[in-house]
């Protein structure tokens, strides 16, 4: 299995950062990736709009204000169908496989056991991506040749931004469905905001991102039903200067779900983004003095 040929015309993922990099802050599009591999798409049962279903779409495209403002955006083009980066390495479902699963792999997560491990067995509205089983040495391919290197990318750009900085704040970009709510009356938040429970970054980043978005007017929900996936909480060390917030934007406020086209609304967002950006970036002066961040 060769799965470096599946991204031999287009990279499996790409960093963009406009000159030089001037705040402390790293931002990630992992499941953005709309590069469907021939051979990836020759094994699956699935039509092209089908599968789809799992993609952030756009996400990329909503957060890229923050290129010229200074931060360094990584992004997939890879599927998440393909491979989902915000999962453990070894995060495998071995009923998918045709050969037992190696010792070390997690084969018993809440994720796994939902079809969605780091190589998915089902799409976001429950389909089942392949017609049979895969061999092991396809998930092996997989892992070696976009995986791993991936996280080599993005755990280079936090140490160097915490190195430069003293500190570092990864934002963890995605969208969720538009049927999700929260709480007794079913609220339907357009944004959800995730720090692991107050695990993986300071209290006070959160806060500020939560008042932000608030104050432009979004229904904002915090770590409920998304608290934050391996991204969150592997990359997530506040008493070490490392912190992590996942953000979730509803795809109904800036797309069409069935045909994934833009919404009229899709620029409007761009831009409260880029605000959004902006200001959450405007905290680190104060932030940086802040008690999490001492050393262990």
């Amino acid at each position: 299995m060769d799965a470096s040929a599946d991204f031999a015309t287009v990279p499996p993922f790409a960093v963009r950062l406009a000159g030089d990099q001037i705040l402390p802050f790293v931002f990630n599009s992992p499941h953005s990736g709309r590069h469907y591999p021939a051979r990836f798409l020759a094994m699956s049962r699935l039509d092209a709009a089908a599968i789809r279903r799992s993609e952030d779409c756009y996400v990329d495209e909503l957060f890229s204000g923050v290129i010229g403002l200074g931060a360094p955006l990584l992004s997939a083009n890879f599927p998440r169908a393909y491979l989902d980066v915000n999962r453990e390495p070894w995060e495998l479902d071995p009923r998918m496989f045709a050969e037992p699963l190696p010792g070390h792999a997690n084969t018993r997560s809440p994720r796994v056991a939902g079809g969605l491990g780091t190589v998915p067995r089902l799409v976001g509205e429950g389909l089942d991506i392949y017609a049979g089983r895969l061999p092991l040495a396809e998930a092996v391919a997989r892992i070696g040749a976009v995986y791993k290197p991936y996280h080599d990318c993005l755990k280079q750009l936090v140490a160097r931004t915490h190195a430069r900085f003293g500190f570092a704040v990864l934002i963890d970009c995605h969208s969720m469905p538009a049927s999700i709510r929260v709480g007794e009356n079913g609220m339907r938040p357009d944004f959800i905001v995730g720090d692991r429970f107050g695990t993986s970054a300071a209290q006070a980043l959160t806060e500020h991102a939560i008042a932000i978005l608030s104050a432009m007017g979004y229904t904002v929900a915090h770590n409920k039903p998304y608290a934050g996936g391996f991204i969150t909480e592997h990359y997530g060390r506040p008493a070490r200067g490392l912190h992590a917030l996942q953000i979730e934007i509803n795809r109904g406020i800036y797309m069409n779900e069935r045909t994934l086209e833009r919404a009229p609304g899709f620029d409007a967002l761009v831009r409260d983004l880029t605000a959004f950006a902006r200001d959450l970036t405007a905290i680190p002066d104060d932030f940086a003095a802040a008690p999490p961040l001492a050393a262990e």
